[in-house]
């Protein structure tokens, strides 16, 4: 038996600039992205207007967290101060931003693409 699975996506993207540090090769040394971000959010029903989630809604938190990032050395965002800005832990700030922005209830996921050929993502596994 099959289940019903919807997704919505919303894309965005922010040029910025960071170094890698504890990190050996090219990644050490100051060069910064111009970073695509794709969140989708999925659930196994829709609200009574049969959406999974408002596109505005979306656009709108997704938009909000982009503008704190666009054009900064990541490196001195206080949420970046201790943690590496790794694709990873990028996704991983998008979602909790994001989440807390939009208050959806759905599952979120956050995939960040530093390149056209590397991405990396964060979602919550229950």
């Amino acid at each position: 038996m099959t289940q019903p699975h919807y997704e919505v996506k919303v894309l965005g993207g922010f040029s910025a600039s960071h170094r890698l540090r504890g990190y050996r090769g090219k990644c050490e040394s100051l060069h910064g992205h111009n970073w695509k971000v794709e969140v989708s959010v999925s659930a196994p029903t829709l609200n009574k207007t049969g959406m999974v989630a408002d596109f505005c809604v979306l656009k709108k938190a997704l938009f909000s967290v982009l503008k704190t990032l666009d054009h900064t050395y990541l490196n001195d965002l206080a949420y970046f101060k201790k943690i590496n800005p790794t694709s990873e832990h990028i996704a991983h700030y998008v979602f909790l931003v994001f989440r807390k922005k939009s208050r959806i209830k759905g599952h979120i996921r956050v995939s960040v693409w530093e390149t056209d050929t590397s991405r990396a993502s964060y979602e919550e596994i229950a």
